[in-house]
């Protein structure tokens, strides 16, 4: 509904006009607060969303080196068990060559006590044939008795058979004891060359244990330094990760504080705004139960105008009608200003600034 009123008071009306723009440049003002605000709350957001960002790729890499660090950690397991049994290995090989070591020193011994044995032997053969050269020599040169002159001189026959059994007995005894010596010179050389041929089998199988030692000791040694290079790296990568994560946790830290800086800032501002709306408002309106520069605009605030074209009376010029139909008694321009202000309110709160000609 729309309520039309002749103004009793032209320059009061026009003070209420004057009045309404100021409001209006004072809402105008409150607007542009509330915009610069959620300006600068729009400059966080931009804050947040580099942060988020940040925090997802930081998140993507500490994902990634989280994968690399339990490879790593997995081939690291792989080397030590690898170094693990080749140490095993190369301390079985170690206790072999040991034993072969200890072999060949024992056979080194009994090369030299045999080598000794058969110098002694050798000794006693020359010695040996040095005697029956000697006897030979003896011999030739008639010191001798000869065979035959010994024989014939034999005083019957059991002297004569006496003789030629001691003669070949000493011959015999003699040819004997340069056999044994020979016969023993010759096995302690075969002895003295198997000795030699075990010690040098037993030094060859020796090299063959040390090299083979020497070659698991460097699969070791590689699997080893193998295993303290991926330690190392994976070490590396978890302090990436440690960082990582610190840094997640300060720029999350910086999100919280940005997002309760601007949840601050709207209430602040939501209650700026709402103060400043009040303030307007309270200015706007005054001590009417509408906009005064309306009230001004309709009676100059006369709560005994008429209007005498449509019958609306009273400082809100509302019609007998719609007077009746919010519940005021009589004609509007008799009642108090505060029931005129009740029944204005209320067509307010219904209709708003659409009820009046004025706020058109």
């Amino acid at each position: 509904m729309k309520f039309e009123t002749d103004s009793p008071i032209p320059s009061a009306r026009i003070a209420g006009r004057r009045r309404h723009s100021r409001l209006r440049v004072a809402g105008v003002a409150a607007a542009v607060g509330a915009l610069l605000a959620l300006g600068a709350v729009a400059a966080q957001a931009d804050s947040i969303s580099d942060l988020n960002a940040k925090i997802a790729s930081a998140q993507s890499q500490a994902q990634s080196l989280s994968a690399s660090v339990q490879a790593k950690a997995d081939q690291v397991a792989a080397a030590q068990q690898q170094a693990a049994a080749a140490a095993q290995r190369e301390a079985e090989l170690s206790g072999l060559l040991a034993q072969g070591q200890q072999r060949s020193a024992e056979l080194g011994v009994k090369v030299d006590k045999t080598h000794a044995h058969l110098q002694r032997a050798r000794s006693h053969l020359h010695r040996a044939l040095a005697a029956l050269e000697a006897r030979l020599v003896a011999i030739y040169k008639g010191n001798a008795p000869d065979v035959t002159v010994l024989l014939l001189s034999s005083r019957g026959f059991d002297d004569l058979a006496n003789r030629a059994e001691l003669v070949g007995r000493i011959e015999k005894a003699d040819a004997d004891l340069a056999a044994r010596v020979r016969k023993l010179r010759n096995e302690v050389k075969d002895a003295l060359a198997a000795v030699r041929q075990a010690k040098a089998q037993q030094d060859a199988y020796n090299a063959r244990v040390a090299e083979a030692r020497d070659q698991i000791a460097a699969v070791r040694a590689n699997a080893e330094q193998q295993a303290a290079q991926l330690e190392a790296a994976r070490q590396q990568e978890a302090a990436a990760i440690a960082t990582l994560q610190s840094n997640v946790s300060t720029w999350e830290s910086q999100v919280q504080e940005i997002q309760a800086a601007q949840a601050a800032a709207a209430q602040e501002a939501e209650q700026a705004s709402a103060a400043s709306a009040q303030q307007t408002v309270a200015s706007w309106v005054g001590d009417w139960a509408i906009p005064e520069a309306i009230v001004m605009c309709e009676s100059g605030g006369n709560f005994n105008a008429v209007n005498p074209s449509s019958g609306a009376g009273g400082a809100y010029q509302i019609l007998p009608s719609t007077w009746e139909l919010y519940g005021g008694s009589g004609a509007p321009q008799d009642a108090s200003p505060s029931e005129q202000s009740q029944i204005a309110s209320q067509i307010w709160a219904a209709s708003g600034s659409s009820a009046w000609v004025c706020a058109q």
